[in-house]
């Protein structure tokens, strides 16, 4: 799989999930809907072809995405 597989705001949402932020936090933080957030995180686990969050994180630490 290539660099760069997520989008911007995908982005920013892991890079607010490792850092302990929960759904509705995320949300206000970056002012989109509890909901918005959720599908970001299920489009990027179906990118990955991964099942939960922490998987998903695991992933993108390994491929570059995220950084802790």
């Amino acid at each position: 799989m290539k660099n760069n597989i997520l989008s911007k705001r995908e982005k920013e949402v892991f890079e607010l999930l490792i850092r302990n932020y929960d759904t509705s936090e995320i949300a206000s933080m970056l002012k989109i809907s509890e909901k918005t957030v959720r599908n970001h995180i299920s489009n990027v686990m179906q990118k990955l072809a991964v099942k939960g969050r922490a998987n998903a994180v695991v992933e993108l630490l390994k491929l570059g995405e995220i950084s802790l």
